[in-house]
């Protein structure tokens, strides 16, 4: 691909996610749908397109540690684990921050769960936008993950909710979903081990 080409292309994903847009994008893990994780409209279009019941949630992308301070309270215990691991495949549960506004399906009990990719598109995505987006994979709800552009499509082929846009950066290594941890009395809770070991 020419590179002028994908400059173009990411400059209409960043467009779309301020129209409102659903965008499927790359990240470290596998092949994911964003969204403004601050409109409500976006967010329930990505539930419509993976076919997702409304009571679960959805994690978020950032662009830098500082972007994600401004809508989590990391503990100093938190603050030195994503020290190390971010930017990387460690998403954190921590609680939001009072007056922050975010969509509804993307807070769960004064909760977020947020990452720092180590995939540059996905982290500039998340810094053209100037907000967290949404990050969830790319794929109907309770069929496999996807690692290419072309299986994603194939898994929506025949749904009613499509993405808005594709951005294709040709097939992706498999690998694990990021690690998911907590803050518990103190303690570091692993709620699901993922491509980083805990």
């Amino acid at each position: 691909m020419v590179d002028s080409d994908f400059k173009e292309q990411k400059k209409n994903a960043v467009e779309i996610l301020k129209a409102g847009g659903v965008v499927c994008f790359p990240t470290e893990t596998a092949y994911g749908l964003a969204a403004d994780a601050t409109n409500a409209k976006a967010v329930r279009r990505i539930f419509e397109i993976k076919g997702r019941g409304k009571e679960k949630t959805f994690p978020l992308i950032a662009a830098s540690q500082s972007m994600v301070e401004k809508y989590a309270i990391l503990s100093p215990i938190i603050r030195r684990l994503v020290k190390k691991y971010w930017p990387g495949p460690l998403t954190v549960v921590a609680p939001i921050r009072r007056g922050v506004e975010l969509a509804r399906g993307t807070v769960r009990g004064r909760t977020i769960a947020i990452r720092v990719p180590n995939h540059p598109i996905a982290r500039e995505l998340s810094k053209r936008l100037g907000r967290p987006i949404v990050s969830t994979s790319a794929n109907v709800s309770g069929e496999p993950v996807c690692y290419s552009i072309r299986a994603v499509k194939k898994q929506f082929v025949d749904q009613k909710f499509q993405p808005d846009f594709y951005l294709d950066v040709g097939r992706l290594p498999k690998r694990k979903p990021s690690t998911i941890v907590m803050e518990k009395n103190g303690e570091i809770v692993v709620l699901r081990q993922g491509e980083i070991k805990l």
